[in-house]
């Protein structure tokens, strides 16, 4: 990796870990109010009745991976003009894609929540309310799409950093909107959010039109390039749809089988769950761009280390903020939201597994994409990850509690993780043995060493805040000293030193 390219991933992660420390912070405190504003049960049916709204707009994860894949690929060969025409592509289709979103939605939507969803009658026409707020709310977003992975193409990350805290303190200010007036908190809360959603959406579509230059002037069409996108989009959707499956279908599961009180300790688990992982999603938000244009550019030997470099610190961060919430979850749970819905610390233990699985996925899913030969990846991985759905259904069926559909998806997520590798390894020329022994034995040898010390703590030691606050200070510090000694290889150790040796200097100075 250059000096150039060392620095921009450097510069960039730090503008995004500045953007999640801000978000992060109000984001955990107004979902404290806001849960407390709506109570339990509305914020189940917030969450799930979002979540229904998420299985129609599923198309449009698919175009957007696509998307961003095309843009990085041309930026990656220098060619302006087939940039133009791959931007121009993808808005057109998105346009479409809103379209078709917004109308089976409202066609099927309505049906739905009243006929196989459990929500009490009292509070159906709110959540209707909702559904129209998020559908609309959905569409908006599936246009703006082409204008964020033009952001992400051109690694400006800092763009990212000031729009979502304008997205945090908006609902900020929503959360004092709903403590001060008497409205349905329920329908003004969807309301509210929409505004803010659209006044962020129009930065980036701003931005975007004045920064780039293929987002402005004529459309431009390519009857060629639109086949080869939806190809590509084609597989990807079939990917993409799984990943709904495993989310939002387990959501409606959830609701179906349990009721919107179950709903609530998902909602609340994800969003512990979101705090985490936007830990390794920024550094990967930063990498994930290089690793496209190392393989536009031919260099395999570089895009490999971009990926054992990405799976391995990626984990690491997860693991380095995870393990307190892991040993010391109940207490954790009940200082941020006092009101406890009954299984969310095992949901959140649970999703916080899960998590550490994708942090090292990630990288993979962004190589196999950057290749554009996607179709056996996504019918292998593909077909496993849709396995989740109706295996937690029969586990339902068999009368197994909430926590099952959890415990199938986190063994789904291994298998699937297996399956990348091994087809990684044609599509890329992926070592499986220097992967296993970069990434696998480093991770496997640093979660093990990390937690001896803090679970001894908290088996031995009395409960009580004081206890709770030493173990998760002893966990930070374990994993922190396990990470540089095993974690880290000799010239890692060296360059982190450098770094650290640079920022001592500039602060005497």
């Amino acid at each position: 990796m250059s000096a150039v390219d060392n620095t921009r991933i450097i510069k960039n992660t730090i503008l995004l870990y500045f953007r999640m420390f801000f978000t992060m912070g109000i984001s955990l405190y107004t979902s404290r109010i806001v849960l407390g504003a709506l109570g339990i049960e509305d914020f189940g049916i917030y969450n799930v009745v979002g979540g229904v709204v998420a299985v129609f707009g599923f198309i449009n994860v698919a175009m957007s991976s696509s998307t961003a894949r095309f843009l990085t690929f041309e930026l990656g060969r220098n060619d302006a003009i087939r940039l133009k025409k791959v931007f121009s592509i993808s808005l057109i289709l998105h346009l479409f894609i809103a379209l078709l979103v917004a109308l089976f939605a409202e066609l099927l939507g309505e049906w739905f929540l009243e006929t196989q969803m459990q929500i009490p009658v009292s509070r159906l026409q709110a959540a209707k309310w909702v559904f129209h707020c998020s559908v609309f709310a959905t569409c908006c977003s599936i246009v703006v799409v082409p204008y964020m992975a033009a952001i992400v193409a051109h690694e400006k990350f800092g763009t990212f950093a000031y729009l979502t805290i304008l997205d945090v303190v908006l609902k900020l200010l929503i959360v004092y909107f709903l403590l001060c007036f008497s409205f349905d908190k329920l329908k003004m809360y969807a309301l509210l959010l929409l505004v803010a959603q659209l006044i962020v959406q129009g930065g980036y579509v701003i931005y975007g039109y004045h920064k780039f230059h293929e987002a402005r002037g004529l459309w431009v069409w390519e009857r060629q390039l639109f086949k080869e996108m939806s190809g590509f989009a084609g597989w990807s959707l079939f990917g993409d749809l799984s990943f709904i499956a495993f989310t939002q279908g387990i959501n409606i599961l959830l609701n179906i089988f349990f009721g919107p009180v179950v709903n609530a300790a998902r909602g609340i688990a994800v969003q512990v769950q979101s705090a985490v992982n936007s830990f390794s999603t920024n550094f990967q938000t930063a990498l994930n761009p290089q690793i496209t244009k190392t393989y536009a550019a031919g260099d395999i030997n570089q895009m490999h280390k971009l990926i054992y470099a990405s799976s391995k610190y990626s984990f690491f961060l997860l693991f380095f903020l995870s393990l307190p919430i892991l040993i010391e979850t109940p207490q954790i749970i009940f200082w941020w939201l006092n009101k406890v819905p009954e299984h969310t610390v095992n949901f959140v233990r649970i999703i916080l597994c899960i998590t550490l699985i994708d942090g090292i996925a990630n990288p993979l899913i962004i190589s196999a994409k950057a290749t554009g030969k996607i179709r056996l990846y996504q019918m292998v991985v593909g077909s496993l990850l849709l396995l989740i759905l109706p295996f937690s259904y029969l586990a339902l069926k068999l009368n197994v509690n909430a926590e099952g559909v959890f415990i199938v998806h986190f063994i789904i997520a291994l298998l699937a993780q297996i399956a990348r590798i091994w087809i990684l390894k044609s599509l890329i020329y992926l070592s499986v043995r220097d992967y296993f022994h970069q990434v696998v034995m480093r991770i496997v040898l640093v979660a093990f060493a990390a937690c001896l010390l803090p679970c001894f703590l908290s088996y031995y030691l009395p409960s009580g805040s004081f206890y709770t606050l030493m173990i998760c200070a002893t966990s930070l510090f374990s994993s922190a000293f396990v990470i540089y000694f095993i974690g880290l290889g000799s010239a890692e150790r060296l360059f982190v030193n450098q770094k650290i040796q640079a920022v001592t200097n500039k602060m005497k100075r």
